[in-house]
């Protein structure tokens, strides 16, 4: 496995990547950066001609990560080549949330045989419903595991973009499989978020819409516990205040829910994820060093999955965030990704994006399950010994 990385900032154009391309027999490429770098006109051509063997997938962000650190209106390219591992694409356009889970079906019957080992996967972050697309996955893969995360608009809340190689579109889902007894595969996911007030009960909802909680209108409620300042900013500032799902008989918190949009005339939430009838909730709040030591723990939960495994060879950390934990970590982002290199050491690449939704497994687990507001890390390398 090889892995190679192009990096601009804000200030750089398309014309300052450098004349040939680091990795130019790449097998896959992924893109991330703003709305702004996915709407120039001749990105995917550029792309193109510097990969010419290679899959080229990714979407916007609300900030993109980097080894170096988080930027924003940047645009970070990592090119991978597989010694190995067999890899297939599959992509697809949305008609409407409703139909997340039948779309996530047809995607994954593309990808299905007995050698899958690992999905990557991108989507439109406003008009999907994350958990409707993992259950239509697994409904079909079983538990193999699935990371990635839902496209970002760097808070606006208007328009997400993703790319799939001579396309750039919005209200696309996007499919990567890989195949193979020699890709090694971990994974991490915490947030460090504590619930705060009294538990509601969800009493009227659909799927990841909320109408009612404790049988009283759900948008005044979260309202009036957010307090005026920071009602008049919703949704935008609903990322400050996410639900936490109380599980029966869990301590940690494992299920978190991110505000996409709200509905005056209806009194309702919407969220990243379903919010069930009969589902317990709790207003979350945290700081910069929760957040921190939520990432860090996210990162030794994948090397402790890799010890097992004695493997030296590079690797790539795909490092999916919530828009939320940046924007309580203002300046100071960057430190979470800072602790998770530290941890996964040198010979890691770090790439990734902070996002509306994070697809990731559990702990400890393949289930892989919609976080928001997570810090979620997908880990891929090869054993050449196999």
């Amino acid at each position: 496995m090889q892995i190679r990385q192009e990096s601009l900032t804000a200030k750089m154009t398309l014309k300052e990547l450098a004349a040939n391309p680091p990795l130019l027999t790449a097998d896959l490429v992924l893109v991330f950066g703003s709305v702004r770098r996915f709407s120039e006109s001749k990105l995917q051509n550029i792309l193109r001609d510097r990969y010419p063997a290679a899959q080229i997938v990714g979407c916007t962000t609300s900030g993109e990560i980097h080894g170096s650190g988080v930027f924003d209106d940047s645009l970070q390219i990592t090119a991978i080549q597989w010694n190995k591992t067999e890899q297939r694409v599959v992509h697809t356009r949305m008609n409407n949330m409703q139909s997340s889970f039948e779309v996530a079906t047809n995607l994954a019957r593309q990808l299905q045989t007995p050698a899958l080992r690992t999905v990557l996967l991108f989507s439109d972050g406003l008009h999907v419903n994350g958990s409707e697309l993992l259950q239509g996955f697994q409904s079909v893969l079983g538990d193999i595991p699935i990371v990635g995360g839902m496209a970002g608009d760097n808070a606006a809340f208007e328009s997400t973009l993703q790319i799939c190689n001579s396309v750039i579109s919005d209200n696309l889902v996007i499919a990567v499989g890989l195949y193979g007894d020699s890709l090694i595969t971990a994974s991490g996911a915490l947030g460090g978020w504590k619930p705060y007030g009294p538990p509601r009960k969800i009493t009227k909802s659909e799927k990841n819409v909320v109408y009612e909680m404790d049988g009283k209108p759900a948008l005044p409620l979260y309202r009036m516990y957010i307090g005026e300042h920071y009602a008049k900013g919703l949704p935008g500032t609903g990322l400050k205040f996410p639900f936490a799902i109380v599980e029966e008989g869990k301590r940690e918190v494992e299920k978190i829910r991110t505000l996409l949009a709200i509905d005056t005339a209806r009194n309702s939430l919407t969220f990243a994820g379903n919010v069930e009838e009969g589902e317990i909730v709790r207003l979350c709040q945290t700081n910069h060093d929760r957040l921190v030591e939520g990432a860090s723990e996210a990162a030794r939960l994948v090397t402790g999955n890799l010890q097992s495994l004695n493997n030296t060879q590079p690797g790539l950390a795909l490092c999916v965030s919530c828009v939320g934990r940046k924007g309580v970590m203002n300046e100071q982002t960057a430190d979470e990704i800072a602790a998770i290199k530290t941890i996964l050491g040198p010979q890691t690449t770090l790439t990734g994006f902070y996002s509306y939704g994070e697809f990731a497994p559990r702990p400890n687990t393949s289930d892989s399950v919609l976080h928001n507001q997570t810090m979620t890390i997908g880990y891929l390398s090869e054993n050449l010994s196999s």
